[in-house]
């Protein structure tokens, strides 16, 4: 994705007022989605043992950042990509029942992004994972979910209203539900990320559900990774897939913006279908994947949201460098600064 450099932009807050409000975004967002979710913190990991199955492969072709131990006899560990797995991992550790969880600070390197308006090479979300009973296992249950996060979201969007009035309030009253198949059914002509841009112009927010099964072209709407997410069961509507992604329109940007990936995450069955799939048996060896295909690991659902990427739409920020530190190219900097845009 190209640079986009908005019309007369101007930061709707100073530098220092601007650090002020993403400390207290930080502050309340998380508070806000604990409560709403019976969610409680944890501390998480920056890195992980590679060759485990914990760290997530995310499309399945973004490398993890690694580097050998020493005192583990130079067994490399990597940086984590997200914590997915790791969570609900810990959510068996901690013995947390369902209708309870748990959320973390994550902070991942991401050495492969295609770095534009949204995209950094660093990478900070709220992740968090609940554990679920297996009658939860289903969309209906997934919209709740859904709809709790979302209307944390308008919850704070309204307390950036009070403390800045100049930052009006753009989100929907209600969130819409959109399988995968039907936006390709209704813009059969355009990519995927076409679809998803019509669609939040549209609504206005918006939760894609079903992304990483095929779809009735014979490609996935994005890339989804066989071991966390239930991309592949039927669901009560026909249509397959038990995750999504929450997407609003930027006015900013013009465009369709992504603050959260989320799922049901697989069962035993789920795991063993999917990794067939995308052929990758050989994981079920892998300590994850086995203490689930043993049953030894809670049914879950769980998901991040990008700390920086909600920062920056609740300022409305043109670059996801004017609220978090990261490295740019020299060129996209200057480009930026001679419109306004000043990257941290």
């Amino acid at each position: 994705m190209p640079l986009f450099i908005p019309d007369d932009y101007t930061a709707k807050l100073a530098p220092e007022t601007m650090e002020q409000a993403i400390s207290h975004l930080k502050e309340i967002f998380p508070d806000k989605l604990a409560r709403s979710l019976r969610l409680r913190r944890v501390t998480a990991p920056l890195f992980v043992l590679s060759g485990t199955g914990i760290n997530d492969d995310l499309n399945g072709v973004e490398r993890a950042v690694s580097f050998p131990v020493r005192d583990l006899g130079d067994r490399r560990a990597e940086v984590v990509h997200s914590l997915a797995k790791w969570k609900r991992m810990k959510l068996g550790a901690y013995k947390i029942a369902p209708g309870y969880g748990l959320y973390t600070d994550m902070n991942a390197i991401r050495a492969d992004e295609e770095l534009d308006n949204t995209h950094s090479l660093y990478v900070d979300q709220w992740d968090w994972e609940r554990t679920i009973r297996p009658e939860e296992r289903n969309l209906g249950f997934l919209k709740q979910i859904v709809e709790k996060i979302y209307d944390a979201m308008k919850a704070v969007e309204e307390e950036v209203y009070e403390l800045f009035p100049h930052i009006t309030p753009i989100l929907p009253e209600r969130i819409a539900f959109i399988q995968a198949e039907e936006l390709l059914r209704e813009f059969p002509g355009l990519t995927p990320k076409e679809r998803e841009q019509a669609a939040a112009r549209k609504y206005g927010a918006l939760f894609l559900i079903g992304i990483g099964g095929a779809l009735s072209n014979g490609e996935p709407h994005d890339g989804r990774a066989p071991d966390y997410d239930d991309w592949s069961t039927p669901t009560e509507e026909g249509c397959k897939g038990l995750n999504g992604d929450i997407i609003v329109w930027n006015p900013v940007l013009e465009s369709a913006f992504e603050l959260s990936s989320m799922g049901i995450r697989v069962d035993p069955e789920a795991l063993e279908r999917q990794l067939a799939l995308r052929g990758c048996e050989q994981r079920r060896e892998m300590e994850f994947h086995r203490l689930l295909l043993e049953g030894r690991l809670p049914l879950s659902i769980g998901g991040g949201i990008g700390q920086s990427r909600l920062c920056m739409f609740y300022l409305r920020c043109a670059h996801i460098g004017e609220v978090q530190v990261s490295i740019w190219p020299e060129r996209m900097v200057a480009e930026c600064a001679a419109h306004g845009i000043h990257l941290k």
